[in-house]
């Protein structure tokens, strides 16, 4: 188990030099993510050594969000004073995120049609 969260660990580090010598305007975390994903990409063995460690990590990620709740109760003002703002990008977010998948969708079922002949 601690291998495999070390291994999680250096990823994220990795992501978080490579963002801030890049000056990518990306999380840290998720190039680390991303790299972590090239790595099981091209050795898919290493999936074995870090699943465990993950699935546990998964398991108790309802935890996380304990900090948030936190912050939100902290902010319970700014957040009244901002609320249709926030709404609003709530709102047209989600809509957006909506309409990008939907089109990745059709996009990958007319590649896919084209791929099998149909």
């Amino acid at each position: 188990m601690v291998p495999a969260l070390a291994t999680l660990l250096l990823f994220q580090l990795l992501g978080e030099v490579a963002v801030r010598l890049s000056g990518a305007p990306l999380p840290g975390p998720v190039v680390g993510l991303a790299l972590l994903l090239l790595l099981l990409a091209v050795r898919p063995g290493a999936l074995g050594a870090i699943k465990p460690t993950a699935q546990g990590l998964l398991q108790h990620l309802s935890l996380l969000f304990v900090p948030a709740g936190v912050g939100v109760m902290q902010h319970l003002q700014r957040l009244g004073e901002e609320a249709l703002a926030i709404g609003v990008a709530l709102v047209v977010s989600t809509l957006v995120g909506l309409a990008v998948a939907a089109w990745t969708m059709l996009a990958l079922m007319r590649w896919q049609g084209r791929r099998d002949g149909r």
